[in-house]
């Protein structure tokens, strides 16, 4: 059997830039232990895996880290759809369904843009996790809530997040999957709101650009904002423009992506 590899970066319209994913399209389903070991021979925040199912418009996907496999991944969905219709797998005038383990997800095109629909992650209010307690002076701290995978730290400025140098041991310590770090945007960036993704716990110290952080972050800035659409700046050093509409127990979350290159297992 061989299949196409695509490398893609996701969530930026310039090569280098924003989330690089790995996409694999082979015919049939693969070895789960095939999957994570090629995840971690690429060594990217993900690598997605999508198979045929039989049905028009609907694979199957899977997502890997270089350590686990993940539950949700947004930049390598995005990916996925971009290089299904750059292959001509998929025609880009219908929306495509991915059966996954966080269930049925969507992506449509609209003209370059890509739009995922994505379960929406509620968040809960919880004190900071006491291995965090040393990373941020009390008063830059306007909140901290968790998900499933997320602890969410909210700081009164966006160059708090910029410029935070992370400990990732105490990160990892924390116990969640991920830390996510926001905070409004600066007036005049061209955007609502900013955020850090760091996941030393899953085999990634900073992700470049995180669609999955939007199903939490955009339903919280929507509401403190008081806006349905809202434009989100991943401030990773690689920098990442994500689209984000929550709309009731959905979050849509909108990005462009470019193909880098491509070869075949």
């Amino acid at each position: 059997m061989t299949a196409s590899l695509t490398w893609v970066d996701a969530f930026t319209d310039t090569a280098f830039a924003g989330n690089p994913a790995g996409v694999c399209l082979p015919p049939a389903p693969l070895a789960a232990d095939y999957m994570q070991a090629l995840a971690a021979e690429l060594g990217i925040a993900e690598t997605a895996y999508v198979t045929p199912t039989g049905q028009a418009d609907t694979y199957d996907l899977r997502w890997f880290s270089p350590l686990v496999e993940i539950d949700l991944c947004g930049h390598a969905t995005l990916a996925s759809a971009h290089a299904m219709r750059e292959q001509g797998v998929v025609d880009g005038r219908h929306p495509v369904t991915f059966r996954t383990r966080s269930g049925p997800l969507t992506a449509s095109f609209q003209g370059d843009l890509i739009e995922l629909d994505f379960p929406a992650d509620p968040l809960t209010a919880t004190p900071l996790p006491a291995a965090l307690k040393d990373e941020w002076d009390e008063t830059s701290i306007i909140g901290v809530g968790r998900t499933s995978f997320f602890a969410m730290v909210t700081l009164a400025g966006a160059e708090a997040v910029r410029h935070y140098r992370p400990n990732l041991a105490a990160i990892a310590a924390a116990g969640h999957k991920a830390v996510l770090l926001t905070a409004a945007a600066d007036p005049g960036s061209g955007a609502d709101y900013v955020l850090r993704v760091f996941g030393p716990n899953v085999g990634i110290d900073e992700d470049p650009a995180t669609g999955s952080a939007q199903c939490v972050a955009g339903p919280y800035w929507s509401g403190v904002l008081g806006r349905p659409s809202l434009v989100a700046h991943q401030l990773s050093p690689r920098g990442a423009v994500l689209y984000v509409r929550p709309e009731g127990a959905r979050v849509h979350i909108g990005g462009h992506a470019v193909t880098v290159f491509r070869g075949h297992l």
